[in-house]
């Protein structure tokens, strides 16, 4: 069927409407991936749901003057990326456009004109994971919907780094018999690229893991000089989380950013993109000053740290085990309380606006998973009554749903911007900032 594409839409697709000629689905919606606004496409119908149609491209009559050549050879295969058949300027258009829409089918007044913030749009990713497939031996993702593995020799999103520790241990895992020690392995490397940490994911269904462990890392770091250490990460239970198990070499590696050196260990959590780490930091805290700042889920301290120069006070919530010894670690010596918990049971323990004695901060960040804060949270949040609110989302929708709650409550949007912390695929980071009325 041909059809012509309207619209991005988030999620990696575009929609487009089924003509009025066709009896019965006229009208109806068709999302279909690797097209443009504009476009006309030949697609065929995937899935035909009740609310809309999952199609695939099978060709393009009238391509986009802002279309261009992939340069990934497993482009459309990889469940990774989204947007490579797009110039890079048009990408950052369509995210910028799906995030006000989502603002606006929220119901949020008043949202403030959206400018964005981007880098270099390859060779930004200093993290990836990648699965293990054996015989013949290859490193993998995903292939797009779907489980299956897709061997991969190249990721040309991540850090040549990165790159160069896929070949080698690609061209040594059957000889390590990696394999058998684990199912997943993640890379992670410093903004210069001097240092590497690997960390392998085990069911711990094999021996001698230790042991396997330190023989496995030496023989690797004879090829990769960069590497560091590594750790041995297994899982207990089927829903339990993999806890660290044993370690070779160093646990963690210093991370320069926003005129710092960041200590992150094996397992803890750090922004992904390291052309952008800088600016959304500046995003976050530049310019704001007070008596009390709260960092709520604080992660290693990228924004506490940056915080501890401008406010007398600054409070760390962090819940993750790793990230809150690194979290120690970066804020010694300031003007700091660093707190091991949730966000709910942080804020659950806090005084309301209304009480006596209460001290609301000057300023809040807030850092959620893509779950975003949910109702709970922006109730007590709301309750504290924070001077400033500044919001780091990696999801529109759940961004929308709590700014809905925020502004009801007694904020107004002052500002957003887009953050463009992974090109190439359809995910978008953003800064809000609210005050209070």
């Amino acid at each position: 069927m041909k059809l012509r594409i309207d619209k991005a839409i988030y999620g990696g697709s575009s929609l487009a409407r089924v003509g009025d000629t066709e009896a019965g689905l006229a009208g109806k919606a068709v999302f279909i991936p690797f097209t443009l606004p504009g476009e006309l496409v030949e697609a065929r119908f995937a899935e035909d749901k009740r609310s809309f149609i999952q199609a695939e491209v099978e060709g393009v009559l009238e391509p986009s003057l802002l279309r261009t050549t992939a340069a990934c050879p497993y482009f459309g295969e990889c469940g990774g990326c989204n947007y490579q058949h797009a110039v890079y300027a048009h990408q950052l258009e369509m995210k910028t456009s799906i995030l006000r829409e989502t603002l606006e089918r929220a119901r949020l007044p008043n949202i403030p004109t959206i400018y964005s913030v981007s880098g270099k749009s390859w060779h930004y990713r200093n993290r990836i994971r990648l699965h293990l497939q054996a015989n013949p031996f290859q490193l993998c993702y995903r292939e797009r919907r779907s489980h299956q593995l897709l061997p991969i020799a190249q990721c040309p999103i991540a850090a040549p780094l990165l790159e160069k520790a896929i070949t080698v241990v690609t061209e040594a895992g059957a000889s390590l018999k990696l394999e058998s020690f684990c199912e997943e392995i993640e890379f992670f490397t410093a903004s210069d690229e001097y240092s590497l940490l690997l960390s392998f994911y085990s069911n711990g269904s094999a021996r001698d893991l230790p042991a396997r462990l330190r023989a496995i890392s030496e023989a690797l770091q004879k090829h990769l000089p960069q590497l560091k250490g590594t750790g041995l990460f297994v899982a207990r239970g089927r829903h339990q989380p993999a806890s660290l198990t044993a370690n070779w070499g160093e646990r963690s590696l210093t991370y320069n950013a926003a005129d710092f050196g960041y200590q992150v260990s094996l397992g803890s959590f750090f922004q992904v993109n390291r052309f952008l780490v800088d600016a959304l930091t500046d995003l976050a805290t530049l310019g704001r000053k007070g008596r009390l700042a709260w960092d709520l889920y604080a992660g290693v301290g990228l924004f506490s740290r940056a915080l501890t120069h401008s406010f007398e006070r600054v409070i760390a919530v962090e819940a993750s085990p790793n990230s809150a010894v690194d979290l120690r670690r970066n804020l010694e010596n300031t003007s700091n309380r660093i707190i091991q918990a949730t966000t709910l049971d942080f804020l659950r323990k806090q005084k309301p606006a209304s009480a006596k004695s209460s001290t609301p901060p000057d300023l809040v960040v807030v850092d959620p998973p893509r779950a975003g804060l949910g109702s709970a949270i922006t109730s007590l949040l709301s309750g504290i009554e924070p001077t400033c609110i500044v919001y780091v989302s990696c999801d529109p929708s759940t961004l929308s749903r709590d700014l809905f709650a925020l502004l009801q409550s007694g904020y107004d949007l002052r500002t957003i911007t887009m953050v463009d912390m992974f090109p190439q695929t359809f995910h978008l980071e953003s800064v809000s900032v609210l005050t209070r009325r």
